[in-house]
């Protein structure tokens, strides 16, 4: 077996304001950043060593190889914390009303959107809060692609994709006429940038892709498909859920058009997601549902909307996920992303050198893949891959994780997916293997 990186030790900035965040000295805003952060008792926080940030997320008891980060992230103390102040101590509606508590949450609200900007590069007035990645994509489906494309246009995916990523605009291709192409995959398992740029016409008018595989972890080159969509006019969407968690991502210097990710998989809470977009296309977007807080003036004659990213926020939103999606950005910030990439990319690493040396295990996707490996043991159906390692207390996925086109490209019904997060360490990769050594005997 080839030697094995070193686990690398995660360090937390702090609690409080994320690094990087400017400091804040009007009053209103220091009331808005008081609701998202845990009380000065709380200090939990990351200090030198794995076993302390394992220490952060409370619902990982000992001896739990929780390998199913990919689907959703386990949570840090801070966020539980940043959530359950938001219902019990600072819980008010947003945007209505005039008493204090309702500003102050107002307050809070709006700087977890200027916090969500920062963090991916872009403008608060450019970000839209969603219930996730899923929403944000049909979003765009129903807002722009339907409204924008005609008959005889296309949309180029790529093999890859999640359904999210490929229902939406079916979709919309059957509303108006339009045809999907796909894009291949190399022979390591990466979205084929060299076909892409061939199969690429000036009928293109929409590309949307996975920016990391959520069952490969192959990691799109990402600035090269902007300019490869935009130098046939083509617009370009990014499916960030897995990207976010665990790379930098700067949406200005990528360059896409959109850009979609969902709290849920940021150690954040569920059902809230980010729907990031050029204000331009935004602003000439209609809205997507009609109803309270995304209308500028209602008469029974006429309506009219609100700008972005108001318009496209109707009704009341989930006002405590976003306080704690602000508190989630504040603890990966806190950790850093350069940090949790160099460290999940040495557990790749380890994890698909020791499961190489075992016979019947065939892996899939590319040796450098961002957090994720996927495999398959021959003879066995994941689904019992699976439930044995379950007994053990090893926690993964088995299924076609939703991206049935992809199973069918790799020949197989399903994979077996491990996916890390910076909670797991070397003993997760080595529960793993031992749980996949006793299927290999049960089995053989």
């Amino acid at each position: 077996m080839s030697e094995h990186p070193q686990k690398l030790p995660l360090s937390h900035a702090g609690e409080g304001q994320g690094e990087g965040e400017p400091p804040r000295s009007d009053i209103a805003g220091a009331q808005a950043h008081a609701l998202t952060q845990p009380s000065p008792a709380s200090g939990t926080g990351l200090n030198t060593t794995p076993l302390d940030v394992l220490a952060d997320f409370p619902a990982i008891p000992a001896g739990w190889a929780y390998l199913d980060t990919a689907a959703t992230s386990q949570k840090p103390r801070p966020v539980i914390e940043a959530i359950t102040r938001g219902y019990g101590e600072t819980y008010a509606t947003v945007h209505r009303g005039v008493y204090q508590r309702s500003a102050d949450m107002t307050l809070a609200f709006e700087a977890a959107r200027e916090r969500v900007a920062r963090f991916i590069g872009g403008k608060p007035q450019e970000v839209i809060f969603t219930r996730g990645a899923t929403e944000g994509i049909n979003l765009v489906a129903q807002c722009w692609a339907a409204t924008q494309l005609k008959a005889g246009d296309r949309i180029l995916l790529s093999t890859l994709e999640h359904h999210s990523n490929i229902v939406p605009w079916q979709m919309v291709a059957s509303q108006v006429g339009a045809e999907i192409d796909v894009i291949p995959l190399t022979p390591d398992h990466r979205i084929d940038l060299d076909a892409m740029a061939a199969m690429l016409t000036e009928r293109h008018k929409l590309v949307a892709l996975a920016h990391v595989s959520n069952v490969l972890g192959s990691v799109l080159d990402a600035r090269r498909a902007v300019e490869l969509a935009h130098g046939v006019g083509a617009k370009i969407l990014l499916d960030g859920c897995q990207a976010v968690p665990r790379l930098p991502v700067n949406v200005a210097d990528l360059g896409c058009d959109f850009y979609v990710f969902s709290g849920h998989k940021l150690y954040g809470p569920t059902g809230i997601g980010v729907l990031w977009g050029r204000y331009d296309l935004l602003d000439a977007m209609p809205p997507y549902q009609g109803g309270g807080a995304m209308i500028d003036r209602v008469t029974f004659a006429k309506t009219t909307y609100a700008p972005p990213p108001g318009r496209f926020e109707a009704g009341t939103p989930h006002i405590v996920g976003v306080v704690g999606l602000h508190a989630a950005i504040d603890y990966v910030d806190g950790i850093g992303l350069d940090r949790i990439h160099a460290h999940e990319t040495a557990l790749v690493r380890q994890a698909r050198d020791a499961l190489s040396q075992i016979n019947s295990v065939r892996l899939f996707g590319p040796h450098d893949s961002a957090g994720i490996v996927s495999f398959a043991v021959e003879g066995v159906h994941p689904h019992d891959v699976a439930t044995i390692l379950d007994e053990g207390s090893v926690a993964i996925r088995a299924g076609h994780h939703c991206a049935q086109p992809l199973m069918d490209s790799l020949g197989v019904p399903a994979t077996a997916r491990a996916s890390f997060g910076v909670y797991n360490g070397a003993g997760d990769i080595a529960a793993l293997v031992k749980g996949i050594e006793r299927v290999t005997r049960i089995f053989g």
